[in-house]
């Protein structure tokens, strides 16, 4: 598994808005609360998210991962490009969580299955066998994207793959989203392979790879607590050895985001991250929980849904005093 050193160079996303789009470092350590703080969060965005459609050509691209709430993005100097919900690692078997390295894009991908406990219980395959692709054996799909150490972004099952816990460490997505980010990653970077190429191999089996140099950036972050836009969403804490949902971060992360001590009482928090179960999550706007309305003004709500959905119902919510969705 992926180890956390003392100090970790992570890549943070350029403030939406920024004059000049660049790549800013951060600084994270094993005992600072922002381990597992997503990109997504106020703190690194300024509050707005901005969106853009994928320019040609344009090679500063890179992905962030949230694993509770099952969300993969890709960004493009600094803006939003696409993010797809995805499914991760067991409780047995997690996705490793720090910065990982995405090599090459492959269609076609062979399998050979490592030397574990779980392949040698797997009927009719053995660990170093090649198990080509198409084969049904293959658990891989039509499409691989490897990170390093073993760990690979691939084809889901389907989408009862989406929002669970399915994988032996790796990332999966759904073939038509995985198709998509491997598609905006070669325009991005203006990758050696053509368009006729790629839909061959969508057709056949015949394997069809390309490298990424550089590698595209890859954040894998665990946190249960993101205040985005102003909205708070809370997941549930799916590796729960990690004790991440706690009152004592929960508390952290409403402070950072302008909330008054005063309105955190210890009670009012429990019963907040107690709205989120394995299936839902909790979203209330920042401005509700200052006011001591987050219980009666938050709403649960699917853990995996639409994310283009939650900017229109979120204004819709703050005219009408409703709680966000997405």
């Amino acid at each position: 598994m992926f180890a956390a050193s003392a100090a970790l160079l992570v890549l943070l996303l350029a403030p939406a808005g920024a004059a000049a789009q660049t790549t800013r470092l951060r600084m994270r350590s094993d005992n600072v609360s922002d381990w597992h703080e997503s990109e997504r969060s106020d703190k690194f965005t300024g509050g707005t998210i901005e969106r853009r459609e994928l320019v040609a050509g344009d090679p500063e691209i890179w992905i962030t991962v949230n694993v509770p709430s099952f969300r993969l993005t890709l960004w493009q100097s600094g803006r939003e490009v696409k993010s797809y919900f995805v499914g991760v690692g067991q409780k047995e078997f997690p996705i490793v969580i720090g910065e990982r390295r995405a090599s090459e894009v492959i269609w076609n991908p062979a399998w050979i299955p490592p030397d574990s406990g779980w392949v040698r219980d797997h009927p009719g395959v053995r660990p170093g066998q090649v198990i080509r692709a198409g084969s049904a054996a293959n658990p891989l799909g039509k499409l691989k994207i490897p990170l390093g150490g073993g760990y690979l972004i691939h084809q889901a099952k389907g989408t009862g793959d989406l929002g669970n816990l399915v994988s032996h460490g790796c990332i999966r997505m759904l073939k038509a989203d995985l198709y998509d980010l491997a598609e905006k990653i070669v325009v991005a970077r203006a990758l050696p392979v053509t368009r006729r190429q790629i839909a061959r191999a969508k057709l056949s089996t015949k394997t069809l790879q390309v490298a990424l140099d550089p590698p595209v950036p890859v954040d894998i972050n665990y946190d249960t607590a993101v205040v985005e836009g102003g909205v708070l969403h809370l997941y549930p804490d799916v590796y729960s050895d990690r004790r991440n949902a706690t009152v004592e971060r929960l508390r952290a992360e409403l402070l950072a985001s302008g909330v008054a001590a005063s309105a955190l009482d210890d009670e009012t928090l429990r019963e907040l991250l107690s709205r989120v179960t394995r299936r839902t999550r909790f979203a209330v706007d920042v401005r509700s929980v200052a006011e001591g309305r987050a219980l009666s003004d938050g709403r649960s709500l699917p853990l995996v849904g639409q994310p283009g959905a939650r900017k229109a119902v979120v204004r819709k919510q703050r005219a009408g005093r409703r709680a966000p969705g997405d």
